[in-house]
């Protein structure tokens, strides 16, 4: 079931803004603090309305964050009046998503960081509402941590979240700063890493990792590790028995999977395929162990997921990492009125929306 997240909002503190540097304009683009200081020295302080906007369908996220960079940067919060969406909403085309009403000069140096906040998140949030239909709410791995810095984790997590329970699917997360805004735990299933450091042998090392995990640790073990993913598969499933909740399927796209020899000529044999996974739920069917689920990861994206889906292939879960922090969701900030009267940019106008809430 999908969660309400209308009305709630997280409170500035989570997000442990470096405010100091923010409300000296160390983040913001030079020519807004130039402005700021023009407008200072000239005497001048218009009171405008700052609406905010960007031009796709998307999952809104990041509008708590941003808010928060305005109660903590801004001259003075109480002068300022400002409406706006809430995490999660979906927004269409040119929406207004937030407006901004006050002393231009007390929130000018502000601009690219909550546009970038913004953008950022929703873009996150709108690449996790597209893999999570394309994998028609099976749940997702939330893997792009390795992938970016790591300063980016928890709002990265946090996106995801909210993309996820808006559409009421689980969204696992693999570090715990994915987590932390929202009071999740981290996931983790047993890398190749592990079963290196025990020789090669994922068996030993899957039974190691169950001895010493947490009799409620949901165990998923990496098979691909001797590119015989079905042999292990069973190995791993005969030897952990009711402690083995599933098994993930990673194989690199410049590999045929042994199991897979003997069928090569007419489909596209490398990495983690169709025929692959149908193989290693035949045989772990057909051993008793139709309990144990299946993960597929490597180089997945909504493409690829749609394409599994649409052939039937029988995924339990699916893992994705860098194609959830690529592309982009670019948010602008336009002054529509300036003292009362119309001031927006050729092109521009000003459009109320009546879903903004006020902010308190």
């Amino acid at each position: 079931m999908a969660v309400e997240t209308r009305g709630n909002r997280l409170s500035p503190e989570i997000f442990d803004l470096p405010a100091e540097k923010i409300r000296e304009g160390y983040y913001t683009d030079e020519y807004f603090n130039r402005t700021r200081q023009v407008l200072l020295d000239d005497g001048r302080h218009p009171r405008v309305v700052m609406q905010v906007f960007q031009k796709r369908d998307a999952i809104l996220c990041g509008i708590d964050e941003a808010i928060a960079v305005l109660k903590l940067g801004a001259d003075d919060w109480d002068a300022l009046t400002v409406h706006a969406l809430y995490e999660g909403d979906q927004i269409s085309p040119w929406e207004t998503v937030m407006t901004i009403e006050g002393d231009y000069t007390g929130f000018a140096h502000l601009e690219t960081v909550y546009l970038g906040v913004l953008a950022r998140r929703t873009m996150i949030a709108s690449n996790v509402k597209e893999v999570v239909e394309a994998a028609n709410g099976k749940p997702i791995l939330f893997m792009p941590a390795r992938y970016d810095h790591h300063r980016v984790q928890t709002g990265d997590g946090y996106a995801a979240y909210v993309a996820g329970s808006t559409m009421g699917t689980p969204i696992g997360m693999t570090t715990n700063a994915n987590t932390s805004w929202w009071g999740g735990a981290a996931i983790g299933t047993v890398p190749h890493s592990l079963i290196s450091s025990y020789g090669g042998n994922t068996v030993l090392a899957a039974t190691k990792f169950a001895e010493h995990m947490s009799p409620d640790v949901n165990i998923v073990v990496l098979v691909d590790f001797e590119n015989d993913s079905v042999r292990t598969s069973l190995e791993v499933a005969r030897a952990l028995g009711n402690r083995l909740w599933g098994v993930r399927l990673d194989t690199s796209r410049t590999l045929v999977d042994r199991s897979l020899w003997n069928d090569l000529g007419d489909f596209d044999p490398r990495g983690v395929n169709d025929r692959l996974v149908r193989k290693v739920r035949e045989a772990l069917d057909r051993d008793g162990f139709e309990r144990v689920k299946i993960v597929v990861s490597g180089g997945l994206n909504a493409q690829r997921i749609c394409e599994f889906e649409e052939q039937g292939v029988p995924v339990d879960s699916y893992g994705v990492g860098s194609a959830l922090i690529r592309g982009e969701n670019d948010f602008t900030a336009d002054v529509v009125l300036t003292d009362g009267r119309p001031s927006a940019k050729v092109g521009r106008r000003y459009r109320p929306n009546a879903r903004l809430e006020l902010v308190t």
